[in-house]
């Protein structure tokens, strides 16, 4: 480190000392739970048995790799995770930010807050209770299911067939996220120069083109942003809502990374090795697409992660 700078880190360390006193317990867990753990994927590369630890565990290189790109699964997982997260992309990701729009063209404030709390209420919910709503709802006798019965569907369970999983995943993405995650939008959009909205009144501009011309342009940092970072998690998706819901019926479209990686890894395998090296290569590709998202945003925008 030159010296002007290790000079200027101390004069910045005595004028803000407790400042970084304070931020020493985040530190310390991101470096404890976050990048030490990352010497365990040293065993992606080597046939690992806790008796004999990662060291001492027979190297192998990259078999479990070629072994995972050889099998009937790679394919299949492939598709369900990045379909999924497409979805999510398409249908989740929007949702907030409509509702976000909506909900600040509400003028009666006892009105908005009764809106917000019944669309936050899902996010509080244990996802296990979620789940088994969910399945309740779409079960033989379900809610869901009398609906689309009355609608002429066929009477059957309907997470018990593959073509149903991802709609009633996605929806049910959309019910549980929407309220919350519009949170960060409204503050966003709270955070838009008042002054603007008035010249689009002088010009005559209605409220539809005032959501379009100055909250939509005042709140698009955020929204790349956050695009930035779906994108750069599109092989990535929780396993925990996955494995509630989905049966070996549905497997051809509801496994995805995530659950075989739960399956292979910590449940009748036991196979540590191969579960990481698919972990390590999800989280490759992820990388991959999160530099690609971010050098596409920063050379068609101004906004970009760095």
């Amino acid at each position: 480190m030159p010296k002007r700078w290790s000079n200027a880190l101390r004069k910045d360390y005595r004028s803000h000392k407790y400042l970084y006193i304070m931020i020493l317990p985040l530190i310390a867990y991101y470096v404890i739970f976050q990048y030490a753990p990352m010497y365990g994927a040293i065993i992606a590369f080597k046939d690992f048995h806790v008796a004999k630890g990662v060291l001492e565990s027979p190297w192998v290189g990259f078999q479990h790799f070629a072994d995972f790109f050889n099998s009937h699964y790679f394919g299949r997982l492939l598709k369900n995770t990045f379909l999924l997260n497409l979805y999510q992309l398409l249908f989740v990701f929007p949702a907030p930010i409509l509702f976000a729009l909506l909900l600040n063209e509400l003028m009666g404030s006892w009105f908005k807050r009764i809106v917000q709390t019944v669309t936050y209420l899902p996010h509080f919910i244990s996802l296990i209770v979620i789940c088994g709503m969910i399945t309740q709802f779409v079960s033989r006798d379900g809610l869901i299911t009398d609906l689309l019965v009355w609608l002429g569907m066929e009477r059957t369970a309907l997470l018990g067939h593959p073509q149903f999983f991802r709609p009633i995943y996605i929806a049910s993405d959309v019910w549980q996220s929407v309220g919350w995650s519009s949170i960060i939008y409204l503050a966003a959009i709270s955070g838009v120069n008042p002054e603007l909205y008035e010249a689009a009144k002088i010009d005559g501009a209605t409220r539809l083109k005032q959501m379009r011309h100055v909250t939509l342009p005042g709140i698009a940092p955020v929204i790349v942003i956050l695009l930035i970072l779906k994108i750069g998690s599109m092989l990535d998706i929780g396993f925990e809502k996955i494995i509630l819901l989905y049966n070996p019926n549905t497997y051809v479209t509801a496994d995805v990374i995530n659950s075989f990686v739960y399956r292979r890894g910590l449940t009748s395998s036991l196979e540590f090795s191969y579960a990481t090296a698919v972990g390590l290569f999800q989280s490759s590709l992820n990388f991959i697409l999160l530099i690609f998202a971010n050098w596409f945003s920063r050379k068609t925008s101004e906004t970009s992660l760095w």
